[in-house]
């Protein structure tokens, strides 16, 4: 069996593995994932999203604890919110690891590990329906776009 070497964060090995997110998972969301999701929210909300839904899918899918559902009106929009929401919760030290369908602006994914945001355009949000998928996973109520940051 290969053993990893040293590195600057310190020495690790193939026999001790991260903890699983399965094991976290029926503890409940960590109030990371939570704070994070609400920023996202709000950070969409800021650019004049409609429809914001946080949906807690903690112990149903093992990518993420939260989906943040949002919808822009064209495909400047959608990039526009997009762009937001990852300036946003980058300058508080939350970073994605991916961005998917930015340059088309139907439907951008961003990918925070324990939070994925979803920004569609109208049409594209009604085909694919997540909101529907997920109609029985809990939701948090997005923040209030009047009272002050997260």
């Amino acid at each position: 069996m290969k053993q990893r070497t040293k590195t600057a964060r310190g020495a690790a090995s193939l026999s001790t593995p991260p903890p699983s997110r399965g094991a976290r998972a029926s503890a409940g969301p960590s109030k990371d994932a939570q704070r994070m999701a609400l920023a996202a929210a709000e950070a969409g909300l800021d650019k004049k999203a409609s429809e914001v839904e946080i949906v807690d899918v903690t112990g149903k899918v093992d990518y993420a604890d939260f989906l943040v559902l949002m919808t822009g009106h064209s495909d400047r929009h959608v990039a526009a919110i997009a762009e937001s929401v990852d300036d946003a919760l980058g300058k508080k030290g939350w970073h994605s690891i991916s961005v998917e369908g930015l340059p088309r602006g139907e439907w951008v994914l961003i990918d925070f590990v324990d939070v994925v945001v979803h920004v569609f355009q109208e049409r594209t949000r009604s085909l694919y329906d997540l909101d529907g998928l997920w109609m029985d996973a809990r939701r948090l109520a997005p923040p209030d776009a009047t009272r002050g940051p997260v």
